[in-house]
């Protein structure tokens, strides 16, 4: 072992093994004959491919060349992709069509007409109804003018001949989600919101009769209709029918994201009579069971062959696994190495998870889940289907996190992932503390996610520590601490991110001379707000970060239109907070060199965001780095860019901080270095 400084360390956790044969896993399906998946692949510039597992345990690639599963629907897509038996209807990337691809077919078939708006119809959370000769999904229609429309459709699976026009079923609200029907066809549920709320603000939850003729060719309609719960105060996600025809769903009412059910009598009885009962609550749990709804067909829960129903709770930021019995009433903890869930989908006689942990990237795994024990114990067992990529790393280079809890403004608490320096071939002289790089995530209603990420591995085996922050306003602390960060955007997060490394130096595992902040998109701003009105950190990184609230609220998607109400003020009324919270206003409290990345075509956070903010930094004499990628959205996916940019960050701070990086990468040029 070599006695090195800081931020020295040789690694082989380099930005080419992160991007080799890396793959994002998305969501799975149950085939007739198996487990279906999704794989981001950044080698292949980000196309998601669809994989089929066979009963042999052979995988293959299911769509042929030019064609992804990826929607754009809210700009962040997800439930691009659904099955019928191993028949399969998705969202094309290239052009955001339906297609569906029968069993045994080479070619898919397209189900919606060429919009004529280039990407105008883009479609997403695809159900099929029961005899499979329809789906339901969600449509977001862009015009040549005005704010994109929002429904519920149905497209047939077989058309005649030409794609036909779908069949619109719910319009109205601003937003709708998770369009689900009923076992034996006969109802539809989902959810929707309106402009100012967000998803985890506010929703209602519906349901109504289902409509479909018996042969093809027939009509598809909805009957009579119903709210069964929800208002601007409470947010309902999640709904997916029990076999026995029963509405599940997840609400925070009681603080906490928990499971909730209506059966099928009062379902029946509120659609005759206009009005729903109280719905049962399942899980009486100060826990949360879901996350933000920031992308589509999130699933946390299943309900197993046996009756019980599987589901995915944070614990102190964690994920775990409980089982709730059969008929109700009692939540047993499931033992398992997980520590990330998420696409819970009901397999044989347990579940199909995607799961991780701080040991290992996310697999897809199959779990067995038997009775419970007679200690009250439900020991699963987690069959490996999909394993992760073998990275030929032993584990004594990986950093385990320590779940931290800090002292923060207003006598408040926040929480954060705190990532030590770890490298089995590496020490720093005894006199040296590590820099701390702060991570504030996006959002900002997210969350700092439990799993092994390599991405944090490549600083820590350079000698760095991090700490990923849940300040207030994170998801999976319960309503209360979400809405810590309502009207405070820009304050309660960049004081908890400042929180969390006063809190690592004066226990002294960091150094105070050497706190880097950074975050994308949202913890972009975050990032440029803490280095903009505190004199903290001595260097950042925004990766398409916001520096105008007031260019954000006016030239931004239709999802987030609105979301700065809540976190700021409204607008244009409160076009004084605006100013007042925008970095770029604000340049002259500036002081330390940034990097700033961003994707040209990046629709929720456009460049000029960045632009500003780069010409702010000239004209103040900083020294910083612009790195600007073209073909990249919100989110970098292609290999190339991720390689470029997580180098470029390295050598940045590799010269502003003044040591000498082990690694041999490609020079950026730093201004008024």
């Amino acid at each position: 072992m070599t006695v090195r400084p800081y931020g020295t360390w040789p690694s082989p956790i380099t930005a080419d093994l992160i991007i080799s044969k890396s793959v994002s896993i998305g969501d799975i399906g149950v085939g007739s004959r198996g487990l279906w998946w999704s794989e981001g692949r950044p080698e292949e510039g980000g196309r998601v491919q669809l994989v089929r597992q066979l009963a042999d345990g052979s995988r293959h690639g299911v769509l042929p060349d030019g064609f992804g599963a990826r929607t754009r629907v809210h700009e962040y897509g997800g439930g691009a992709w659904w099955l019928h038996g191993d028949d399969v209807v998705f969202a094309n990337w290239a052009d955001q069509r339906l297609y569906r691809l029968p069993e045994g077919a080479h070619a898919p078939i397209a189900l919606t007409p060429e919009p004529d708006v280039e990407h105008g119809d883009r479609y997403a959370d695809i159900r099929f109804t029961a005899d499979g000769r329809w789906v339901v999904c969600v449509r977001e229609r862009h015009g040549a003018d005005g704010e994109p429309t929002n429904e519920i459709v149905a497209v047939r699976t077989r058309p005649d001949d030409e794609p036909q026009e779908p069949v619109v079923l719910v319009s109205g609200p601003d937003f709708l989600a998770a369009p689900r029907v009923s076992p034996d066809g006969t109802m539809l549920t989902w959810f929707s919101w309106h402009h100012p709320d967000m998803p985890w603000d506010g929703t209602e939850l519906h349901v109504a009769v289902l409509i479909v003729e018996p042969h093809d060719g027939g009509l598809i309609d909805l009957g009579a209709s119903v709210v069964l719960a929800g208002s601007r105060h409470e947010s309902i996600t999640e709904p997916d029918w029990h076999p026995d025809g029963s509405l599940l769903f997840v609400a925070d009412r009681s603080n906490w994201w928990n499971l909730y059910r209506f059966t099928a009598e009062e379902l029946r009885g509120a659609l005759a009579s206009g009005t729903a009962p109280q719905p049962a609550l399942l899980t009486p749990i100060e826990s949360d069971i879901t996350l933000g709804h920031w992308v589509f067909d999130q699933s946390r829960y299943a309900v197993l062959t046996d009756g019980r129903i599987l589901f995915a709770h944070i614990v102190g930021g964690i994920d775990r696994l409980a089982v709730l019995r059969a008929d109700g009433g009692s939540v047993t903890p499931v033992d398992s190495p997980l520590t990330s869930i998420s696409s819970v989908r009901a397999f044989g006689n347990g579940a199909a998870l995607i799961g991780s942990s701080f040991r290992h990237e996310p697999v897809v795994v199959a779990v067995d889940v038997p009775a419970v024990a007679a200690d009250g114990s439900v020991a699963a067992t987690v069959g490996i289907v999909r394993p992760s990529r073998d990275l030929g790393i032993e584990q004594t280079w990986f950093a385990h996190p320590e779940s931290i809890e800090f002292a923060t403004s207003g006598g408040r608490t926040a929480y954060g992932l705190f990532y030590p320096p770890t490298n089995p071939d590496a020490v720093a002289p005894a006199d040296e503390r590590p820099p701390l790089i702060v991570l504030s995530h996006g959002g900002p209603t997210a969350a700092a996610r439990p799993q092994l990420v390599l991405g944090v591995q490549f600083w820590t085996s350079r000698g760095f520590a991090v700490v990923d922050v849940n300040y207030g306003g994170s998801t999976g602390f319960g309503r209360a601490f979400r809405k810590q960060l309502d009207g405070l955007w820009g304050i309660v997060d960049v004081e908890d991110c400042i929180a969390a490394a006063q809190h690592l130096a004066a226990a002294g595992r960091v150094d105070a001379e050497r706190l880097i902040i950074r975050g994308g998109s949202a913890g972009g701003f975050t990032t440029l707000a803490a280095l903009t009105f505190h004199d903290v950190f001595a260097a950042g990184c925004s990766l398409y970060g916001i520096a105008d609230l007031e260019v954000l609220a006016s030239d931004t998607h239709k999802f987030e239109a609105r979301y700065l109400d809540s976190l700021i003020g409204p607008w244009p009324e409160r076009s004084d907070l605006y100013r007042e919270r925008s970095p770029i206003h604000h340049t002259e409290g500036l002081n330390c060199p940034l990097i700033v990345l961003q994707g040209l075509d990046d629709a929720v956070v456009p460049p000029n965001q960045a632009e500003l903010m780069v010409r702010a930094l000239a004209d103040r004499g900083l020294p910083h780095a612009y790195l600007a990628f073209e073909g990249e959205g919100h989110g970098f996916r292609q290999a190339a860019t991720m390689k470029r940019a997580l180098e470029a960050e390295a050598y940045f701070y590799s010269r502003v901080l003044g040591f000498e990086l082990a690694d041999a990468v490609e020079p950026v040029t730093i201004v008024n270095l």
